[in-house]
Order: structure tokens, then sequence, then C-alpha cells
């Protein structure tokens, strides 16, 4: 039986598990705190499921197959995983990236439409469009519940065979060399919890925002520290989800009777996820309530009904990192911001990557990064009334 430790009970790490043991690996997971923990990049209680990734196709087919797989997995569960409330894309420019969003779409056969902002004014209790040149629909697009999801995937990951391990992992042995061989040879990947070491055929590190200090230089990925408010509403704001790609915003409607989600897509300050401040920083909710003014002007002035700091692990250009270093250890990261909704797909590309199936795409490689935009955020930081 093929072997595989897992390092990181995040969304991927769960998913990767739980497709590899039930794909009939012996699967040791490994994570320091536990599954939904507040210091994972996973944390947060939703995260956006969209298609659209401006002129990109790779990730809008992988998307289409995580929300089949979303949807499957809540009914193995018999509870809602995924909320297909439909989202909203506030395209500031005729030619812009949600243009180039909605002709990838167009291609691959994916439901969309492009409205008048005034047809999206309608599912909001209080809008304002008059500064867009249209707005992109997309009717299958919706919310994930993060933190439950990420919980329902590590029990079944247990259910399915996975042999949890409680610890801090570190890299052992070979070219990663933490703590040499007694014997000064390399009897192939393993990993070190405490004073015991790991082994196994293959060893995945899909440990979010600790993988730049375990592998320093190895991968161009940091850690940013990103605030998320909810903002109290009135009944009637179960709203879709929107995101303003060119205000680096978006949110959703008051979804399990969490508000109004308003947070920033734009990279914040570093940040460490074990020492850092877990408040969120006034300009924060100052630059939020900005947003609202200008969006949703009834909501300027709303209470924050629940706040929580959460993180990036960023490379330079979006991309993710799926790459092996060394013969037998392989690196997942990078991927905040646009990776927790395709989780249970990816799950089934890097299984087929561990099998010797396929190849990874070239784009995950450990190359250097050069900084681009265009999959998840423009990066911009004005988001105040313009």
């Amino acid at each position: 039986m093929k072997s595989v430790i897992v390092v990181g009970a995040g969304i991927w790490g769960t998913s990767l598990a739980l497709r590899l043991a039930e794909s009939g690996w012996r699967v040791t997971l490994v994570e320091q705190y536990q599954p939904g923990h507040l210091r994972q990049s996973s944390a947060g209680e939703t995260r956006l499921l969209r298609a659209s990734h401006g002129t990109d196709d790779w990730y809008p087919r992988l998307a289409r197959r995580a929300r089949e797989l979303w949807r499957d997995l809540g009914e193995r569960v018999g509870e809602e995983l995924y909320a297909e409330t439909g989202m909203l894309w506030f395209a500031r420019r005729v030619q812009g990236w949600e243009r180039a969003s909605a002709s990838v779409l167009e291609r691959l056969d994916i439901p969309h439409e492009l409205w008048d902002p005034a047809r999206a004014a309608v599912l909001f209790p209080d809008f304002r469009g008059d500064d867009l040149e249209f707005v992109l629909w997309e009717p299958q697009a919706g919310v994930v519940r993060a933190r439950r999801a990420t919980q329902v995937t590590a029990r079944l990951a247990r259910a399915a065979g996975v042999t949890v391990v409680r610890g801090r992992a570190e890299p052992y042995g070979a070219g990663f060399r933490k703590a040499a061989e007694p014997s000064g040879r390399s009897r192939g990947p393993a990993v070190r919890v405490g004073e015991e070491v790991l082994r196994a055929d293959r060893v995945v590190w899909a440990c979010g925002a600790w993988l730049p200090r375990l592998f320093p230089g190895v991968a161009d990925v940091r850690v940013t520290k990103q605030d998320t408010a909810h903002f109290a509403v009135a009944p009637g704001w179960d709203t879709p989800a929107w995101v303003d790609y060119d205000g680096s915003v978006y949110g959703h409607g008051d979804l399990d009777g969490l508000g109004m989600k308003v947070t920033s897509d734009a990279e914040g300050e570093p940040y460490d996820p074990e020492t850092g401040d877990r408040r969120i920083s006034p300009s924060s909710e100052e630059a939020s309530r900005a947003y609202l003014r200008r969006r949703f002007p009834s909501l300027a002035q709303a209470p924050v009904l629940f706040s929580q700091v959460c993180q990036y692990t960023l490379t330079p250009d979006g991309e993710w990192v799926i790459a092996q270093p060394e013969d037998g250890v392989w690196l997942l990261g990078g991927d905040s911001g646009h990776g927790f909704k395709h989780a249970p797909a990816l799950a089934e590309y890097v299984a087929e990557i561990l099998d010797g199936a396929r190849e990874p795409e070239p784009r995950f490689g450990l190359h250097p990064r050069v900084p681009v935009r265009g999959l998840r955020t423009s990066g911009r930081t004005d988001r105040a009334d313009r």
C-alpha cells in the first residue's frame, strides 16, 4: 500500500488526505492545532466560490469541478456546505477584468449574464451603482461555509482511515535537513514531530502560513494580515455574494446570521500567524465603512456584528505552488485569495500527480515569480468614496 504524510489540516490538507485515503493510500495527517483553528489560512466563516478568473481558463474549469464536489460533499453529510447564492461582479470599466472573464465563461459554456447596474439594484435593499459600466452575474457562484467545511472534511478523512497526529512538524533529513540522519544517509522522505520521526513514500507540506518559515528561500511565498468585518443588517439582506474587482473588495449578504461581510482583497501588512494581533485594525473598519457609504449607504453606520483576522499566503503572481523540490517531497501553498473554493477538485488533481498519472502545470513550479495581477484582485487599496 502506498503511504503519504500530509502536513497541515487546513482545507487543502484535509481534502487531499480524504481523497488519498479513499483511493487506497495509507495516510497520516499531521496538525499542530486542530482543523478549523483560527490560525489557519483556511480560518474564517465563509469563502466565495466563483468561476471568473479574468483571461485564465484553467482555474474556471477547476472551479466548476469544485462546485460539483462541494455539492456532493454536502449531500454526503446531510448539510449545506456550499450556498449557491449567485455572485455579482461590479464592473467599473467597459473592457476590464469582468469583460475578459465573461469571454472565458462564454467559451467554457459557464452560465453568466451581463446586466445593467439598475437590474442589480433589485437584489439589494440598498445599492448605488452609478459608477458602474455593467454588472457580471454568475448565477452558479456562491459561498462555502469555510470553517465548517474544513471540520467536516477532516472528520470524513478520519472516518476513511486517516491517522491524525497532533504536533508541530519539521522537515527531517535529505536536502531539508533540520535534524541529521543518525547514519548520515537518507531513507526516503520523513517528518519529525517532537521526538518521533514519521516516514512514508510521499510527504506533502500543505501547511499554509507556515510554509515560508519551514522552507525559507525555497518557495516565493509571503504571509499578510487580512481583516474581515461583518456588519449588522435588517432582515432581507440575505443577498448574493459580490465582488468589486477594481476596488479590491468583496462580500456577501447575511448568510447564517453573520451579517453583511465586507473585506479587502488587497494584500495587507506582513503577518506572523502565531504571534500576530488577532484584532482587526481601526483603519480596516473605516475602509470597509467608506466602501459601504459608496455602494450600500444605509449600512455605513451599521455596527460591526462579527470581525476576524485571517491571513493570506501569497505568491507574487497569485499562482499556487505545487512542486517537488526533492524526491518524494511536495510543497502545496500560495493559494490564498482564490484557493479555498478549489480544494476538493485540487485534491483530485494532486492525487493524480502523486500517483504519477500527470505532471503539475509549469505555472506552479518553484521558478522566480514576476508580480502580476489578474487572478483575484486589482491590488488597489483606494476603496473609499470615489
